[in-house]
This record gives structure tokens, sequence and C-alpha cells, in this order.
């Protein structure tokens, strides 16, 4: 896949976008919600803060994590896991607030997907120069629900490959309030995001907030 998403709409993109079947981009879903968004991210990052977590492989991560609801996914030298304690707090992870929770849902449900109901919701923090190498989200033990990642704060390119690794991905540039779902036959595609460009948005500053929601368990 060479396409480029954004480049080849001349920047004019329309409400919705179709990545493939079962993956869609809801362009400036989550901005009708912005005030309460924000103000329960505050709450949550003030209760169980950003960190950089390891890898297996012992390596840094330069995107900083935190997570909220039932489940929260973390990695260090024993593995990639979910687990329902937050390890720095050593308790559990702040409770999913409703106004993310639905966010999520609606989101879901305008993509094709009804009844989603997220237990688990992965924050990440990125700084100029962040990035996410290519994945797949495969630590949940139920593939039937979607993924449903919103963005807020810097633009950045998010890059949705196949079910390869080696298939090359497409590259979408994604912008505030942006919301990406992908399931059914799009639930295993490889992703990632491009290193964080610098700049600075009014409400987030120098700084790129992605929110990922997960049926973990």
């Amino acid at each position: 896949m060479t396409l480029d998403l954004f480049d080849s709409l001349g920047g004019m993109e329309p409400r919705e976008e179709t990545l493939g079947p079962g993956a869609r981009v809801l362009r400036g879903f989550a901005r009708a919600q912005e005030e309460a968004v924000l103000s329960a991210l505050h709450d949550i990052t003030s209760a169980s803060p950003f960190r950089h977590m390891e890898t297996p492989g012992g390596f840094r991560m330069s995107v900083a994590m935190t997570s909220c609801g039932a489940w929260g996914w973390v990695t260090d030298r024993t593995g990639y896991r979910y687990a329902a304690e937050d390890p720095v707090q050593g308790r559990p992870w702040p409770q999913m607030p409703e106004v993310l929770r639905e966010l999520a849902r609606t989101a879901a449900a305008s993509a094709g997907f009804a009844a989603f109901c997220p237990d688990s919701c992965l924050m990440n923090r990125y700084v100029p120069g962040a990035k996410m190498s290519l994945h797949q989200d495969k630590d949940e033990r139920d593939f039937s629900a979607p993924i449903v990642s919103v963005s807020l704060g810097l633009p950045a390119v998010f890059l949705f490959g196949g079910t390869e690794r080696k298939d090359r991905p497409a590259r979408v540039r994604l912008s505030h309030g942006d919301v990406v779902v992908w399931g059914g036959p799009a639930r295993l595609r490889y992703h990632g995001v491009m290193p964080l460009k610098p700049g600075h948005h009014p409400r987030l500053g120098a700084q790129r907030i992605n929110l990922t929601f997960r049926k973990a368990c």
C-alpha cells in the first residue's frame, strides 16, 4: 500500500475516510466533547502520571504511557501484558470516565461496530521526535472487538499497514479530534506513528496525546 491518503485529497478531507474493510477515520469526531475529554485526561494523569516504559529487550520507549479502566497495558523486561494495577502507583488504574467510554462507544458504532464496551484505555504522550514502530494490537483476549484511537494535540502521521509486517503502510495525517476505528478484517493490521514533528497546539502545547480504547479481557 503506497497511497498517502492525506496528500491524495489535497487537504480537502471528508468527514469520514475508509482505510479498507473494517477501518475508518472519523474526522473531528472528538472535538464536540473536547472540554470534558481534556478534563478527564487531566484527572487520570494526575492519579497515574505518564511514564516511559521499558521493552522486553531493555529499550526505553520514546512514547510516555499511562492507562485507565479495569486493565492497563504495561511492558517491562518480563514482557507485554495487561495488568489490573498500575505498577508505579501500586494501586488499580483510575476508573475510565463515562465521557471517554461513551466517546469510544459512539465512535465504534459510527464505524459499524455496535455494542463496543471498552475495559481499557491506553494513553500515549508523544513529544517531538517520539514515534511508535509498526506493531499489531494482539495482547487482548478477544479480537472480535475493534480498536478505537483518539488523537489530541499536535498532528501526526499514522501508519496503517497490512496483516504482514512487510506490507507497505499507508500514511494518514491525523489532527486534533480525529478518531480511527479498526476491527473485523482489519483488527490485526500493523500500525504505528511516524516521528512527531515540532509544533504548538493551543490546548496541549508541544505534544500529542493518543487515547486507544480496547476490550482487553
